[in-house]
Formats: C-alpha cells, structure tokens, sequence
C-alpha cells in the first residue's frame, strides 16, 4: 500500500454520502447495471440497493471498470422489500417516472436522506413503486427520442445531486459513521484479506489506519492457522494469504 493509494482511498470514503443511494427497479441489462454502478462510485455514493431482475443480478465487470468494489450494493427480493428498508431509514423516494405529477428533477432536495429510483428498459418503473414515490421527477427533452438510456439518466439525476450536496458541504467531512468508514477502510486497503476472511467467516483483523496495512500479519496468520487446525477441513478455493500479508 503506497501512500499515495491511502491518501486517496481515505479521501474517498472521507466523502461518501451514506445517505444518497440508487434503487434500480428490474433493470436487466448487465451493461446497465454496471453503467449504474459506476456512476454511484463517481458521484459519491456509498450504496446502491437493487431489486433482482428475474433472470438474476450480475454486473459486467469491464463496464463497472471495478466500481463494483466500491460501492456496497443491497439486493432486495421485491420492491415492497427495498421501499419498506430504506423508508425506514428516513429516505425520501424519488422515482424516475414521467407522469401528470412529475416534476423537473432539477426542482427536487437532493440534500436530504434520499433515494432515486430507477425503472426497467421496458416498462419504468412499477405502479407500485411509484405509488409508494414521494415525488416523481423527469429530465426535460428537447429532441425527437422520448427518454434516455436508464444509466445515462441515472448519471445525469446524480450530478445534479451531486451538485446540491456540494453547494450545502455535504462533501466537506466525513458522514459515514466511524464503525463503516473502518470496515471499508479495511476492505479497500487489503482486498486479498478481505476475501480470505469472508469465504471462511473470519472476523477482519485490525489494519493500521497510518499505513493500511495488517497491524500483526504474521500473529494473525498463526492464529487463523490454530483456528483451521481446529476445524472441518475447509475446501479452499480463494486467493491464498501468506505471513508476508
């Protein structure tokens, strides 16, 4: 871990905004998906929520360009689920949906908890979720074509969120809470560790938040080793971790 990578994924997540997130209503081209993600990472964003299209969720890794590692995404099984969870954490919902309500997204305080909701190739966003919406929101069109590709609206919906959120300094200090801003730290600066860990439920070890790196590799190679003496053999198939970690 050089310093310049620590400098600059600590000024990352120094802001991310926690309380700005996508929720995509069955979009189901990968690509999408992808394009979506990306726009999240380079907007600020800390989570994007999905709902699973019903042919599954996977992101293309060329079109994320690995911002897929950067951005915490929830999966949800139905919107209910994902409306339910994030108005329970205070979200205000606003849906991408042209309708007699609509308003220009411009028009829209993208300064409070909020989501933005995002609706399929095909058909928008569902009745429901838009029922459930506090407002809905429209990118106003002055050519011949109707609407714009789901990601390409989504990036253009989270500059303007992005700018708002600027003009009231919401990217001058830190907003994650301190418990998430570690975990990530962690999962960020040693990315090999991270998946050791999680493919054998082990809890992380601590890193040095000065360096990024493991503050006693060596000792907690030793004593993971103990713990898998100690156990069902494991089938192992992740990256392996050596004492020079």
């Amino acid at each position: 871990m050089t310093p310049e990578r620590l400098a600059r994924i600590k000024q990352t997540l120094d802001t991310r905004q926690p309380d700005l997130s996508v929720l995509t209503d069955q979009v189901h081209k990968p690509r999408n998906l992808s394009a979506i993600i990306r726009s999240c990472d380079a907007f600020g964003l800390a989570n994007m929520h999905v709902v699973w299209p019903r042919e599954g969720f996977r992101a293309f890794r060329k079109t994320a360009g690995g911002s897929y590692n950067w951005v915490t995404t929830h999966t949800h099984p139905t919107m209910d689920d994902a409306v339910s969870e994030l108005k329970g954490q205070g979200h205000k919902l606003y849906a991408a949906q042209l309708s007699d309500r609509a308003i220009d997204y411009r028009e829209a305080d993208f300064t409070v908890p909020c989501t933005v909701i995002m609706g399929n190739e095909v058909d928008g966003v569902s009745h429901g979720a838009a029922e459930q919406a506090d407002e809905h929101i429209v990118i106003p069109m002055m050519g011949m074509v109707e609407s714009l590709n789901v990601s390409s609206a989504c990036a253009i919906i989270l500059s303007e969120a992005q700018r708002q959120r600027k003009l009231a300094g919401l990217y001058d200090h830190q907003r994650l809470a301190d418990d998430e801003y570690t975990r990530l730290l962690f999962c960020w600066c040693q990315p090999v560790v991270k998946r050791y860990c999680d493919d054998r439920n082990l809890p992380y070890p601590p890193i040095d938040p000065e360096t990024g790196e493991l503050v006693d590799g060596v000792g907690w190679m030793q004593e993971v080793r103990k713990l898998r003496a100690n156990r069902p053999r494991w089938t192992d198939t992740a990256t392996e971790v050596t004492d020079e970690s």
